[in-house]
């Protein structure tokens, strides 16, 4: 039986003007989009309805679920079912590396549901599937947006093994409200992820949220936190709720705030930082894996 968390409706706030999204275009991105529709391809940026599609698209790279798309947590923000997942299927690192050859991608961010009903935490599939998409696109360069895999390193050690040009893993939001937004993750667990993979020489990213009621001041403290662990990469974005059922949005971070962040940043000593309202996990991606 699929859990859902329920929230009590509260007046929902009205979007400005810097969150409106233009409709993707452009050549590349209008075959891409015509090799999706006729092969059923399955891309989390058309799924998801990512609002940089068209730029990232433009640029070759795109964004690939493995896992099935019914996801064992019932995070507070996230818009993926929540419930019991179908069986594995086995043959999916094939389908994606058929998929990412199919539209010609330069660089490939893969992600997937939590899978905490698996005694490996899905990450042998993880590890199939990277292999996969290289044997069939050797010059193809791959980010791995990562569960924490309860903090098993020996599931870590699966994806370190087959050393992807970027590991991710993301916080989502900072200490005091990850209890609610991620209910069945942990802060200094996460922390704990990017920093074994760091100590494992991979280069490591994550990304956060704002507007969920963070102050200025924690958001400073988590980029501290990740600074001590050493991270490479940051995205920060503007969390948008999903629907009425998901918490609600507090507050609409301005673009003068996010580049706020990412001067600080930058200037902490991260390699990357993308900071603005509409900047998702897989933003500017390609360009982090060089």
């Amino acid at each position: 039986m699929a859990i859902e968390s329920v929230i009590i409706p509260t007046e929902r706030l009205s979007k400005p003007k810097w969150l409106r999204v233009k409709l993707p275009v452009g050549k590349k991105y209008t075959e891409l989009r015509s090799l999706v529709d006729k092969y059923k391809l399955n891309t989390i940026c058309a799924s998801g309805s990512c609002p940089n599609m068209g730029e990232c698209w433009g640029e070759g790279t795109a964004t690939f679920m493995i896992l099935g798309n019914i996801c064992t947590r019932s995070c507070g923000f996230c818009g993926v079912k929540t419930g019991r997942p179908e069986t594995v299927e086995w043959d999916e690192p094939e389908k994606v590396a058929r998929s990412i050859k199919i539209m010609s991608i330069k660089h490939a961010v893969i992600t997937s549901v939590d899978r905490d009903d698996l005694k490996d935490g899905g990450s042998i599939i993880w590890a199939e599937t990277v292999d996969a998409i290289r044997r069939a696109n050797p010059t193809t360069t791959l980010e791995t947006l990562i569960p924490d895999f309860q903090g098993n390193t020996n599931q870590i050690d699966r994806i370190i093994e087959v050393h992807p040009e970027v590991v991710s893993h993301n916080m989502e939001t900072v200490r005091r409200l990850t209890r609610e937004v991620r209910i069945q993750a942990k802060y200094d667990r996460s922390l704990g992820v990017l920093k074994y993979l760091k100590e494992k020489g991979m280069r490591t990213k994550t990304g956060l949220m704002l507007g969920l009621g963070e102050t200025e001041e924690e958001v400073l403290q988590t980029m501290k936190d990740l600074q001590a662990v050493n991270l490479d990469v940051l995205t920060i974005g503007q969390y948008l709720q999903p629907s009425k059922k998901h918490l609600p949005v507090k507050e609409f971070i301005t673009p003068e705030q996010f580049k706020k962040y990412e001067t600080i940043g930058l200037e902490m000593g991260f390699m990357y930082v993308e900071s603005g309202p509409l900047v998702r996990s897989s933003y500017k991606a390609h360009k982090h894996a060089v």
